[in-house]
Formats: structure tokens, C-alpha cells, sequence
């Protein structure tokens, strides 16, 4: 008797910080979309800011921000992945590999200031690329870098070993079984990886406060030496910089309930991508 008390404290005990931490998620969430559903319509969306940030919309920033994503992905996934690929497939279990590992988790856990702070060092300043969309994506795309391998790593790890002695028996070769075995049924776990990078990435403001945002822009930019709006850094002009910080203040929702609904749907469509890959997988 005494054991199932117990259990059904500990459950109650459980259910009870579950419950409190969906609350505290829906109550933040309940006062952005609160104050921010306000000033959020199609102008909202597609001008430019004017009268000083406290009026207008929000348009650059939300491309800026798609243009670091993607930036940073290009960047940042493949490498990732084929570093995994590496240490999980050809390196073995040495020292070195342990070491690697080791260091990886280490940069998943440096604050992104010191991303920024770096990549304003050797990216902005020693390879002379300036403020710009290609400095800032690869400063995120280092910040996401260690996170990528580490899912990717982890994906590949829970692919069963007789997938690989399968295909080995069959004849092929130690790449095809990679290119044709293990990464096709590992990819739907990978995609959880840049789904967190994607997450990580959209709200970040730190690594483009040194490499590639702008206070405010007159034109969408040209090319990947341009500096770019960002949704984080806008918010944060409006919420701590604005000319006229009350009057700015319901901007400053709006963007921030804005970027959470990009990150959610990107999340959702990677989720469903993710999802339709597991189906044909067990279809096939």
C-alpha cells in the first residue's frame, strides 16, 4: 500500500510541474498575443518602419531574418551532418573522437555573445566581409554547428547495426551503405536537429548585433555583403533604443508575436516534413 501512496505522490507531484510549466508557457504567450494581435494587419507586415520606428511595419526585418535562417543553414547543416557522419561512422571510438565530442558539447554551452564577439573578429574584420548577411550567417551558423552534430550523431547512433551488416552483405560498399542505408533512415531524426536550429537561429540577437544588423534600413539589401534587419535585433531597438520608447512599445509586441509565429510555423512544417518521412519509411 505504502508503494502505490508513494507512486501516486510522486505522479501527482509530476503532473503538477507539468501543468505549471504549460502555464507559465501560455501565459507568456497569452500577453504577447495580447498585446501584439493589436498592431498586427497587412500594413504591419509589408512596410517599411517610419516616424521614427514608432509607426509602419516590419517588412525587412522579417526578410533579413529569413535571410540569416537560410543563410546560416546552408552554412551550417551540411557541415554539421557530414562531421557526424565522420565521428560516428569512420573515426571509431579513439581519444580523439572522445575529445571531439567533448569539445562539441563545450560549444554547444558558450554563451552567443562570444559567437558574435568572434564572428565580428575573424569574419567582419579579418576577412574584411564587413556588417553583412554572409558575416551573420556564419556566426550562426557556428552557434548551431555543435547542435547539428550532436542530433545528427545521435540520429545515426540509433540506426540499427543490422542495416549496416545487411548492406554489407549485399556488396556495398562502406559509402553507399551511408548514402543508401543509414542516412535515409536516420534523416527523419535529423530533421529534429535543424528544427532546434531553426529555433535557435530566428532568435538570436547577440551574434548579429556584431556582424550584420542594422539599426534601420531605407531599402531591402542586395547581395550577402549588405547588412540586413532582424526581427530579434528590432525588437530589441524598439524595446530598449526607439526614439519614443512608448510609442514604439506596441511595435515592439507585434514584432515579437510575429517572430513566434514564424519559428512555430517553421517548426510545424518541419514537423510534418519529418512525419511524412517516417510514414514512407515504414511504408518502404
Amino acid at each position: 500500500m505504502s508503494k502505490k501512496v508513494n507512486q501516486i505522490i510522486a505522479f501527482t507531484i509530476f503532473r503538477i510541474f507539468g501543468l505549471l510549466v504549460v502555464a507559465i508557457l501560455f501565459g507568456i504567450l497569452g500577453f504577447i498575443v495580447f498585446n501584439g494581435i493589436k498592431v498586427v494587419n497587412w500594413e504591419f507586415l509589408t512596410t517599411f518602419p517610419k516616424d521614427g520606428m514608432t509607426s509602419g511595419g516590419i517588412f525587412p526585418a522579417i526578410v533579413g531574418t529569413f535571410y540569416l535562417i537560410i543563410g546560416s543553414l546552408i552554412f551550417a547543416f551540411p557541415l554539421g551532418v557530414m562531421s557526424a557522419i565522420y565521428t560516428n561512422e569512420y573515426a571509431g571510438n579513439s581519444w580523439i573522437v572522445k575529445f571531439i565530442r567533448i569539445m562539441t558539447n563545450n560549444l554547444a554551452s558558450i554563451p552567443s555573445i562570444v559567437f558574435g564577439l568572434f564572428g565580428m573578429s575573424l569574419f567582419v574584420n579579418k576577412l574584411n566581409f564587413g556588417d553583412s548577411i554572409l558575416a551573420g550567417s556564419l556566426t550562426l551558423g557556428l552557434l548551431t554547428l555543435p547542435l547539428i552534430i550532436r542530433t545528427t550523431e545521435e540520429a545515426l547512433k540509433a540506426v540499427p547495426d543490422g542495416y549496416r551488416t545487411g548492406s554489407y552483405a549485399l556488396g556495398a560498399t562502406k559509402l553507399q551503405t551511408i548514402k543508401r542505408v543509414v542516412l535515409p533512415t536516420a534523416f527523419p531524426n535529423i530533421i529534429t536537429g535543424l528544427i532546434l536550429s531553426v529555433g535557435r537561429v530566428s532568435g538570436e540577437t547577440a551574434p548579429i548585433l556584431f556582424t550584420a544588423a542594422a539599426y534601420f534600413l531605407p531599402k531591402l539589401p542586395s547581395g550577402i555583403f549588405d547588412q540586413v534587419m532582424a526581427l530579434p535585433y528590432h525588437l530589441y531597438v524598439l524595446a530598449t533604443n526607439g526614439t519614443d520608447l512608448e510609442a514604439s512599445r506596441p511595435m515592439a509586441y507585434g514584432t515579437a508575436l510575429v517572430l513566434i509565429v514564424i519559428v512555430l510555423i517553421v517548426n510545424l512544417l518541419a514537423s510534418f516534413l519529418r512525419g511524412k518521412l517516417e510514414k514512407n519509411k515504414k511504408n518502404t
